[in-house]
């Protein structure tokens, strides 16, 4: 008899420990389901926090929200340039590269910074010739080349460029906004041999001689 009543003891031992465990499961199921789904939606894409800080300071320097300091540049007619840096309260936040050369060329760099680190560039190369016209009344006409620049942790994760020309005689003139862009291989090195040169010339004043 005694055997009898623990053999039915260990069994409703073990039909309590079934019961709990599927109660377990059913509840358990739920929330992980619902920690996979915040844990999804919660990745932001790091090109579209670039864009949007991107977009942040662009309306900051339009509403003139940011001081601005620089200073120009004349190496021996060969280059000649200007370089602006803006900044908010606690740091630069866009450096400005502008420069011309005597064969033709143009260009113009913008360096986009946040807590102290590159995160975007911006870069439109300008190379013009003649293209007709009359020695009175030349033509001219503008190769331009824009380059976008992802950056994060210091290094390129995409970069896009687009082409387009302008002659001066034209009635219409392309809208570089409708031009689509298309993806190419990353070299950053001598934009950033130039922005941490830029860097160091950050405190000077009027004109000087060369980078």
């Amino acid at each position: 008899m005694k055997t009898l009543f623990l053999a039915a003891g260990l069994a409703f031992i073990f039909s309590c420990k079934n019961d709990k465990d599927k109660t377990a499961l059913q509840t358990s199921a739920p929330v992980s389901k619902d920690s996979l789904t915040v844990k999804k939606n919660s990745t932001t894409d790091p090109i579209e926090q670039i864009k949007s800080e991107y977009s942040n300071l662009q309306k900051q320097l339009k509403s003139k929200k940011l001081t601005s300091t620089g200073f120009t540049y004349n190496c021996n007619n060969e280059r000649s340039g200007k370089v602006t840096f803006y900044s908010d309260q606690k740091e630069i936040r866009i450096i400005e590269h502008s420069y011309d050369e005597y064969s033709h060329f143009g260009s113009t760099e913008q360096y986009f910074i946040k807590d102290g680190n590159l995160f975007f560039i911006f870069k439109e190369d300008t190379g013009w010739n003649f293209d007709g016209g009359t020695p009175e009344k030349p033509i001219t006409k503008d190769d331009i080349t824009e380059s976008r620049l992802y950056i994060q942790n210091n290094k390129a994760i995409k970069c896009l460029e687009k082409q387009y020309s302008i002659r001066s005689n034209a009635t219409e003139k392309p809208s570089p906004d409708k031009i689509p862009s298309k993806e190419t291989q990353c070299n950053t090195d001598e934009l950033m041999k130039t922005y941490q040169s830029l860097l160091k010339n950050r405190d000077k004043k009027g004109e000087i001689k060369c980078l």
